[in-house]
Formats: structure tokens, sequence, C-alpha cells
């Protein structure tokens, strides 16, 4: 069984008090902080880069997990490191051609190496990075366009959840937008483990109570299944 982890997205959160929003969120009973880094150029929103994350660092020992949709993420290594994150997950299209040196560069900096892919990318694509020696520890199945908060879960993604939990029963399986109470479930039940939500979180009245229902989620899945 892996542990269920919730990851509230702080893109959703109010940037003018990082600080306070990311203490609110662990005091609801969040697991890991999402920090979305956008470069403008892979999707086209711009958001946050290391000088944030170095910020927040110095208000937090929270796991502080990077989701960099970027063009080229092994220039974002070494800053994301002395920066203080945690997690450092990149997109496979982004980094065909040099996945391995960027895993093995995450790895020796600390940071545990995650690798997202984007709806219309085949998971199979994955399994060269889940099965090399020095292997990604988390895969990130989008199940939105990435670059911007607020879409609809496509649940049709979750083929490829199924597909990969199947196969690396221990894997870390995070999925990433349009979760909330109404599709915690559907995810769950495929083998997610590990839920990034923004707006159900942040927009919620009680939001403590929306973590809670997303981590019952994902535990009432693992022991049916």
């Amino acid at each position: 069984m892996v542990a269920a982890k919730i990851a509230p997205s702080m893109l959703s959160s109010d940037f003018s008090n990082l600080a306070s929003e990311a203490h609110r969120m662990l005091s609801f009973g969040a697991d890991w902080l999402h920090m979305d880094i956008m470069d403008g150029h892979f999707v086209p929103n711009l958001t946050i880069g290391a000088p944030v994350i170095e910020s927040l660092r110095k208000h937090t020992k929270a796991y502080l997990d990077c989701h960099l949709m970027v063009t080229n993420p092994l220039d974002y290594v070494e800053p994301f490191a002395k920066a203080g994150a945690s997690g450092f997950t990149f997109h496979i299209e982004a980094s065909k051609d040099n996945w391995k040196e960027l895993v093995q560069k995450i790895k020796a900096k600390g940071m545990t190496p995650g690798v997202s892919l984007k709806p219309g990318t085949p998971v199979e694509e994955l399994y060269p990075l889940l099965d090399d020696e020095i292997p990604v520890e988390l895969v990130l199945v989008m199940t939105v366009e990435p670059g911007f908060g607020g879409q609809k879960f496509m649940p049709e993604m979750m083929d490829k959840v199924r597909t990969l939990r199947q196969k690396y029963p221990t894997l870390d399986i995070e999925v990433d937008g349009g979760l909330g109470p109404s599709t915690i479930d559907i995810a769950a039940a495929a083998g997610a483990n590990c839920i990034v939500a923004g707006s159900s979180v942040f927009g919620a009245p009680e939001p403590a109570q929306v973590i809670s229902v997303l981590r019952k989620s994902v535990y009432e899945a693992q022991i049916t299944n």
C-alpha cells in the first residue's frame, strides 16, 4: 500500500501571503505543497521560479513538490536544489534526449526525481525512465492540459493511472487537474495516491474537510483493491 499524499496547489493560493497560505494548508492536513513552475514557453502561462521557492523554504519545512513545466529542465536543477525544492518533476516531452542525465543530477542534488506527461503523451514513453537503474520515483499524470488552473478533469486519463499502478505497485502516482470531491473517487480507484488539488481546496468554505475527503477516498480505494 502506498501512502496517500494530498498536495494543495499553491497556484490557487493568495500569492501575496504565500507563507501564511502554506501554513494554513499544512494545518488543514496537507502532506505536500505543490508548486507549479511555468516558463511561458513550454506552457503559455508564466508563474514562479527558484527565488519564490527559496523565500517559501525560509518559512516551512514542508515537502515542496515542484512541477516544472519548462522547456529546459536541466537548467533548473541547480537553482531549485539551492532554493530548497524537495521534489523535482520534469516533463517527458521536454526531456526525451537527456532524461538520464536529468534524473542523475536531480538525485545527486538530494531531490526526488519525478516525471510528468501531458494528456496526449502515451504512458509507454515513461517505461524506460521507470525501469532504468536510476529510476524516477514519481509519475505525475496530467488530467488537464498543463498551463492553467481551474480546468475540467479528464477521466479518460485514468487508463494511464491504471496501467502504471498494475505495472508498478509501489510507485507514487500523482494526478493533477480538476481534482476535488466530485472526481477523487475515480482517480483513487484507478490507483492514484498523490493528489494535487487547487481551486477545490482553496475555494472551499472548509478546506480541511476537502483534504480529508481526498485522503479518505485514496485510503478506501486501496483497501477495496
